[in-house]
């Protein structure tokens, strides 16, 4: 099956040999994003909500670039450099998506690209 990247100037440029998202027939599967400023690509100050909100920013921006909606997508993955910090991801996540909600998972790992405490992954289903 032919793949095609996917590309948003609204979101942070790869910092690797990765595309922000590839279609695959009527899937997208996105890259992780992490709380990146698209137009520094600097990592954002603040608490961990604020560093939520810009990657879920950055994930929006990309999933409009293929097309679709926050509501089209059908999984996330979260990934959390201190899993105390769980419900105040929980919270913004609320803020992006609408019942019925993706499936979802939720990690928390040793560290993140650039020293950021939150990533997030998706894949989307289009129509």
């Amino acid at each position: 099956m032919p793949r095609t990247a996917i590309h948003s100037d609204r979101a942070p440029a790869a910092i690797g040999p990765y595309s922000q998202a590839t279609r695959a027939g009527n899937l997208v599967f996105f890259s992780g994003q992490i709380p990146l400023d698209p137009a520094t690509g600097d990592l954002v100050a603040g608490d961990i909500a604020t560093q939520a909100r810009r990657a879920f920013d950055n994930l929006k921006a990309v999933c409009e670039a293929a097309g679709g909606t926050m509501d089209d997508i059908v999984r996330v993955g979260l990934y959390l450099a201190d899993l105390a910090e769980f419900a105040a991801v929980n919270a913004v996540m609320g803020e992006y998506f609408a019942q019925p909600y993706p499936a979802r998972s939720t990690i928390e790992v040793s560290a993140l690209p650039k020293g950021a405490r939150f990533e997030v992954d998706a894949v989307m289903a289009l129509a």
